[in-house]
């Protein structure tokens, strides 16, 4: 249940983050609520995975796996580009991400 608790904390984070763009600088109401509602989600899910996932594994997957999301949704909606290092470096935090749950003893399976 951990892990399904951090993806929905990855998820509600995106939402939120997408919409802050949105929210013009937390002068529009609907996206600033969903900014509200969507930080506030992520930051409960996350916390309960605490118990039985270790913070710093917890948090490195969540923010490198919402880095990674986050930059997919600026490039397809926000006409944000993605030039060669940028998709160097988010493939390297995703091997990060892979090495620290395949390799690590420090994920709690």
């Amino acid at each position: 249940m951990p892990w399904l608790y951090l993806l929905i904390a990855v998820c509600a984070e995106v939402i939120g983050t997408s919409a802050l763009k949105a929210s013009a600088g937390m002068t529009k109401l609907a996206p600033s609520s969903i900014v509200v509602v969507g930080y506030g989600a992520a930051f409960y899910f996350l916390s309960l995975t605490l118990d039985q996932i270790p913070v710093g594994v917890a948090y490195a997957i969540w923010s490198g796996v919402g880095i990674v999301l986050i930059s997919a949704i600026g490039w397809r909606f926000f006409d944000q580009t993605l030039d060669l290092p940028a998709l160097m470096g988010m493939g390297l935090i995703m091997a990060g991400v892979a090495v620290i749950n395949i390799f690590s003893k420090s994920a709690a399976h």
